[in-house]
């Protein structure tokens, strides 16, 4: 269930949309100030925000502008009375996400609301998708340095997994020792071989899933290349 923050300083608004969404299958929480309103977004992280703009104690755009400035991308819809193209500018460059004009239809803002939630779940969908590369059967997840080849996972340590990335960020492409070292130590402080090393554990640990494994190759006095199909 999708938790809606909704703040205005008008209650009887106020009622009117809390059970409009409710009836729509959300959660509402509601303020009756900005400042009030700013508040339940830090604390209660709701899934989207609606908010009028006129507000005693901290008025809508200040609200939104405070909401980006502390990292938060929560969909944020504002309600103004004021048809002005000014107004309107301002609260889209402030960060809001949408922008609806007193008079509405609770059915409009409730479509509104609806259509921002998935295009928010969308950008997370694919956010996640793009934290995990696959590269041909090997799968790396960097948020949490885990490796899998085939699916069955593979035990590596934190250097091993930045030298899977190297490599496979560029595959095709020879990089020298002192350039993997550059990646996956931030300097070359220490002596080159020390990456043969690492490619030698690598080829163990994947050689015991696929005794054929040849995709680390050595490229003779140049370094190492993520071998391709082709």
């Amino acid at each position: 269930m999708a938790r809606i923050v909704l703040i205005d300083d008008d209650v009887s608004l106020l009622d009117v949309l809390g059970l409009a969404f409710e009836d729509a299958g959300y959660e509402v929480l509601t303020a009756a100030d900005g400042q009030a309103g700013l508040k339940r977004i830090e604390n209660d992280a709701p899934d989207a925000v609606v908010s009028d703009v006129n507000m005693p104690k901290l008025d809508g755009f200040t609200l939104c502008r405070r909401v980006r400035e502390r990292g938060d991308d929560v969909p944020l819809v504002l309600l103004t009375s004021r048809d002005d193209e000014v107004d309107e500018a301002l609260g889209l460059e402030l960060g809001a996400d949408d922008y609806v004009t007193k008079p509405f239809s609770t059915r409009v803002l409730l479509a509104r609301v609806s259509a921002l939630l998935r295009r928010q779940r969308a950008r997370q969908g694919e956010a996640a998708k793009a934290s995990v590369r696959q590269v041909g059967a090997l799968t790396l997840d960097p948020e949490r340095i885990e490796v899998a080849w085939s699916g069955h996972p593979i035990t590596v340590t934190v250097t091993e997994f930045r030298m899977l990335e190297a490599l496979t960020d560029r595959p095709g492409i020879v990089l020298s020792r002192g350039a993997i070292l550059e990646r996956i130590r931030g300097d070359t402080a220490v002596a080159e071989r020390i990456v043969d090393t690492y490619v030698r554990r690598l080829r163990r640990k994947l050689e015991a899933l696929e005794p054929t494994f040849d995709r680390i190759e050595t490229v003779v006095g140049a370094g190492y290349r993520w071998k391709t199909d082709g």
